[in-house]
């Protein structure tokens, strides 16, 4: 704990090397974080935040909880039936291996504009790290828990479910910044309203410093999500650690 609260003492000194150099080289597309700070006082004072915030992270809340229901069933499935998985498999590393971003044009032929195309656009991009791991966690159970959970009547599912459980719990902290970042390119193309649209109007408008709080509010609510899954995920897996310590 010590040793990761040291590390926090980085972010004063990387701003402060941050206004520093901006100021010293005067960028125009680069302010300094006082600049980005300051308009980011602004934007909470005289705009509606909430209206944006809140969309966008309903969409990412919502996307992001089917893509791992789903991710998560399917990869089950595919793990545990070696025939289906032979026959599945090679589309799965097709499906993942093409651009979420790139098919954008694709989801505005069968969605429309707006809530539906973002959350065909998460679900798509968040589905790939989820099935996978959680294929390959439920294929290398070990057979003596499936043999322990015959002798005492426990449903397999569940036995496959806890043993897949650290595999499943890595694609799903992957899905979590995947998530945000497709939240924010279906929102820059087909949205009237979340923080991608607002970046795209600041864009716009050349408003560089509007532009750099989207960027600031973005990566602090990748470092608030990812702590908040990695908090989960430790009361989640506790069980795990303490048999491995053992």
């Amino acid at each position: 704990m010590i040793r990761r609260l040291a590390w926090y003492w980085l972010i004063p000194v990387a701003a402060l090397a941050w206004e520093v150099a901006t100021r010293s080289a005067g960028a125009v597309y680069f302010p300094p974080p006082s600049t980005i700070l300051a308009r980011m006082r602004e934007m909470a004072a005289t705009e509606d935040v909430a209206a944006d915030l809140v969309p966008s992270l309903a969409r990412l809340a919502v996307g992001w909880a089917l893509a791992a229901a789903a991710g998560v069933a399917l990869g089950v499935l595919l793990g545990r039936s070696p025939l289906l998985a032979k026959l599945v498999e090679p589309i799965v590393h097709f499906g993942r291996s093409v651009p979420p971003a790139a098919l954008l044009p694709v989801f505005l032929v069968f969605f429309k504009v707006g809530t539906p195309i973002q959350l065909a656009a998460i679900v798509y991009g968040v589905l790939w790290p989820v099935l996978v791991n959680s294929m390959d966690g439920a294929r290398h159970v070990d057979t003596q828990y499936l043999d322990t959970a015959q002798v005492f009547h426990l449903p397999r599912w569940r036995v496959v479910l806890a043993a897949a459980a650290p595999k499943i719990f890595a694609g799903l902290r992957l899905s979590v910044a995947l998530a945000l970042i497709m939240m924010v390119i279906s929102e820059l193309y087909a949205s009237s309203e979340g923080i991608g649209h607002r970046m795209r109007e600041a864009e716009g408008s050349v408003d560089i410093p509007a532009m750099w709080a989207g960027i600031v509010l973005l990566g602090v609510l990748g470092v608030m999500l990812n702590g908040l899954f990695l908090a989960v995920e430790r009361r989640a897996l506790r069980w795990h650690r303490g048999r491995t310590a053992a």
